[in-house]
């Protein structure tokens, strides 16, 4: 059973910028689930649609693993259709900035040899020969001006029956579309249990550092860093995840 999370649950006199530390690692799978509307869909589809392309051949990799629960979810899928042990050349390359969420990660997941864990920046970390790359709700926290790179260097590491999950946070060139959503994601926040004082503290927290963009910007960017294919698999409410593929049609996988 995850720990509950109260991370702000206290009123602090100082709101300094959300990090990944030891205090949110502990809360996390509460903090994520009871945040993010959607997410125990996304992710557990998230290894149905990889397992599917990585079962093609090809390494994968998981961008901002946090606790690594899409690379097991992936892991699982992939033991559905190949069956255990898992092919030797399976890899799921696993890649976190966060030293107290791989530590956790690793404590885990200690029984899925094929993870390889690795403690860097993604926007460092070279794609080759991959058949699924999974960015679930990461892009959002890197510098808008550097997220084009990364997609190109994804892009060019793809496999061509490869695909790259993109899971986001996004908002609306609406205004009043985007209060909307807003109004009702902090309903949902309410309806988990969080209290005005924890929304208002941990919204300030993340205000400079998680900076999402429109379905629109992310169609642009997607074209800019050269896939040609691209679809919207999955939205609620504020949140959505797309199928982007590095060249059409959409590959027809088995």
């Amino acid at each position: 059973m995850s720990i509950h999370d109260n991370v702000y649950s206290t009123r602090r006199q100082h709101i300094v910028d959300f990090v990944f530390d030891e205090q949110v690692v502990a809360v996390f799978p509460d903090m994520i689930r009871r945040s993010i509307p959607g997410y125990e869909t996304v992710i557990p589809l998230t290894g149905l649609i990889a397992a599917r392309h990585a079962s093609h051949g090809g390494t994968c990799y998981d961008l901002g693993c946090s606790l690594g629960a899409s690379s097991l979810a992936l892991s699982q899928q992939m033991q559905q259709r190949v069956g255990d042990p898992l092919p030797e050349d399976f890899q799921i390359v696993a890649v976190d900035n966060s030293p107290a969420m791989l530590q956790q990660a690793r404590k885990n997941l200690s029984t899925q040899p094929h993870i390889s864990w690795v403690e860097a920046d993604i926007r460092e970390i070279e794609i080759e020969n991959a058949a699924a790359v999974v960015l679930n709700f990461t892009l959002q926290f890197l510098p808008p001006a550097d997220r084009i790179a990364l997609l190109t260097r994804i892009r060019k590491g793809l496999l061509p029956h490869g695909v790259l999950i993109v899971s986001e946070k996004i908002c609306s060139d609406d205004p009043e579309v985007q209060e909307y959503f807003n109004s009702l994601h902090l309903d949902y926040k309410r309806a988990n249990g969080y209290s005005e004082l924890e929304i208002s503290q941990k919204r300030n927290a993340l205000e400079k550092v998680m900076l999402p963009d429109t379905l629109s910007c992310h169609e642009q960017r997607f074209q800019a860093a050269g896939f040609t294919d691209w679809e919207v698999w999955f939205r609620c409410l504020n949140w959505a995840s797309f199928l982007v593929h590095p060249q059409p049609p959409l590959p027809a996988l088995s």
